[in-house]
């Protein structure tokens, strides 16, 4: 609340003073602390979120996100380089709309401009998160970076959280989504160079691959839930491994993609819808202001622009 009231020239003169001795004496604390190697984590507050499904989130203090943040900085510039292409999460100039666009590309090339069939084989690992195992991303960093210091408080951040004995990372942490991706780096090597997939990409803990041969895509299931369970101590989810026609549509990152077109899954329109509503109620009875209304919008907007989208933009405009 006092850095919004500082951000917004409510505070007095002192107060701002007081604000930043403290914030500069608690900086200082921690690199003390770091330097000692006696920093260890405060711990994680934990609640709920509907994203659309349910998340459990799990977010630290301000002074051990200060300090994620820092380590995230770091261990960034010298793994993404190691990264194939087609992974689109948590990477600067990726994310949602770059992958979506990805797959339109792959779906023309392996269908020669839609004259032949292709399949999409899509799949999804079973509590990825909570299943990563401390050990196995502790060696994957330490084979790439060889700080001893680095290496110390890099061991803690991992062991600060546990879902089960040694396993598990923190829905929360920003360093959680570079873990993920170096994780996971290790299935996109063996998916490119092992198994040779030519149209793979993947977002996060969803993977999908092209082929015109169901019969190969059904071949690869087993390979590469085996190399998940022997080498990542992982395991696909069963019920979210699927095999489709480009023409019954493909669901992927929030849209559905066709042959000639996108449109936006049904369960993220019905939740825009209601979410809108909401915020109109708001807006009615004052409880937010135009302005932050009017962002809403206009960032609901701005998804519809990836897809064919004007029929919901037209509802969009009847609901406000």
């Amino acid at each position: 609340m006092a850095w919004k009231e500082f951000k917004r020239g409510k505070t007095k003169k002192f107060d701002i003073q007081l604000f930043e001795f403290n914030l500069e004496n608690n900086i200082f604390a921690l690199h003390q602390s770091l330097k000692d190697k006696t920093w260890r984590s405060d711990g994680y507050v934990s609640f709920y979120v509907r994203d659309p499904k349910l998340r459990h989130i799990h977010k630290t203090s301000v002074r051990d996100r200060v300090l994620n943040q820092a380590v995230f900085r770091i261990l960034y510039q010298i793994f993404d380089k190691s990264f194939i292409f087609d992974s689109y999460s948590s990477r600067i100039g990726k994310g949602i709309h770059k992958g979506v666009l990805r797959l339109d590309i792959f779906i023309r090339k392996a269908s020669s401009n839609y004259c032949l069939p292709v399949f999409i084989l899509k799949c999804d690992i079973e509590n990825f998160f909570d299943s990563i195992s401390h050990d196995i991303l502790s060696k994957l960093i330490q084979n790439k970076f060889l700080d001893k210091n680095t290496l110390w408080l890099i061991s803690f951040i991992i062991k600060s959280f546990e879902k089960q004995l040694n396993k598990g990372i923190p829905l929360g942490n920003v360093t959680s989504q570079l873990f993920a991706n170096i994780y996971l780096n290790e299935l996109d090597q063996f998916m490119k160079h092992k198994l040779k997939t030519k149209y793979y990409l993947r977002y996060c803990d969803d993977f999908i691959i092209l082929g015109k041969d169901r019969n190969y895509l059904e071949q690869l299931i087993k390979e590469i839930d085996n190399f998940l369970r022997n080498n990542l101590k992982l395991n696909l989810h069963p019920a979210k491994i699927e095999i489709r026609k480009i023409c019954q549509g493909i669901d992927f990152l929030g849209y559905v993609t066709f042959s000639h077109h996108k449109v936006l899954r049904t369960k993220t329109k019905r939740r825009m819808f209601r979410k809108i509503k909401t915020r109109k109620i708001q807006l009615d009875n004052r409880v937010t202001d135009s302005d932050s209304f009017e962002q809403s919008i206009n960032s609901y907007f701005g998804i519809l622009k990836h897809c064919k989208g004007f029929k919901v933009r037209k509802k969009i405009v009847e609901i406000i």
